[in-house]
Formats: C-alpha cells, structure tokens, sequence
C-alpha cells in the first residue's frame, strides 16, 4: 500500500526522476511555458514551487540552496528560440526576473492547462505548465444572492360583517 507515499514514480528510477525533474524546471525558468504530459506536470509543479519560494529570499544562501537542488543546470546559459545564448544563466534568471515578480504572492506561481491533443505517439494527455503573469489573481466566485422571500399571502377570507 501506497500510505503517506507522496509523489509519482513515472516509470522511472529515482536518479533519473531527479534528472528528469531538474530539466523540466530549467525549461520552464529559460522558456516560461512549456507542454509535457498532466502528469509529468503535476510532479514539476511543488519542485519549481518551492524553487520560487526560496529565490524570494535573495540571500547567498537562497542562491546556493537553488544551485544544489537544479544541479548543474543552474549553471547552463539560457538559450533562445534560434539557439543562440543569452547573456545569464537559469540561476540568475530565476532570482532577477522570476522570484521578484512573485514576492507579495504567498505560492501557486504555476498553472497547468490542459491541452485537447494527445501525444502523437501513444495518446497521452498533455497539458501546459505556465507560470503566472505579474499581478494576475484568480477570480472569486460570487456567491449568489439569495432571493427574497415572497411576502405572506394575504388570507382569502373576507372580514366578517354583523348578520342584518
């Protein structure tokens, strides 16, 4: 039995897990938005989570912390849509840019939508992983109003009057 057991094994080894996690967040970091599998993604989202929520620190301990947990990913340079380098690195991206846009938000910095294609070669169901945009909020629902009552129905039965 699975009790307490938290987190998915997608089919893999616990070192390539790892691997596969680390590479999913800087892809996420140097692109914003990337399409994998609803489960693959739904694994990625409390490790770049709570990446973010150490980088808002800012600290050199911040900065280490991060480093240890990407690996040496955090050290690639960022490449753009043509392949060329970008001046910076995924570490510096993600406490310049992407913590400071979150730092009044409590957590939930990611989205994941789901896409109507399945993957070409299986089927499987993807979806995107986003992060969210500077001030975004997600909307409340109201609640609705409740309706008023009817007023009470009048009795139908007309006053006595005195017998003539």
């Amino acid at each position: 039995m699975r009790h307490l057991n938290q987190g998915r094994k997608l089919g893999r080894t616990p070192s390539h897990r790892l691997a596969l996690k680390r590479n999913l967040a800087s892809n996420l970091i140097t692109h914003g938005q990337i399409v994998t599998t609803v489960e693959k993604a739904k694994e990625l989202r409390p490790f770049i989570e709570k990446l973010i929520t150490i980088a808002k620190s800012g600290t050199l301990h911040a900065r280490r912390t991060v480093a240890a947990r990407l690996g040496p990913m955090s050290c690639a340079p960022i490449m753009d849509k043509n392949d060329a380098a970008v001046p910076g690195t995924i570490l510096s991206k993600l406490f310049d840019e992407i913590a400071p846009r979150f730092k009044d938000r409590p957590g939930g910095y990611t989205r994941i939508i789901r896409r109507h294609e399945r993957r070409l070669g299986d089927g499987g169901q993807t979806a995107y992983i986003a992060f969210l945009q500077e001030g975004e909020v997600k909307e409340k629902k109201q609640k609705a109003a409740p309706a008023p009552l009817a007023p009470a129905p009048a009795s139908e039965t007309a006053p006595e009057s005195p017998a003539s």
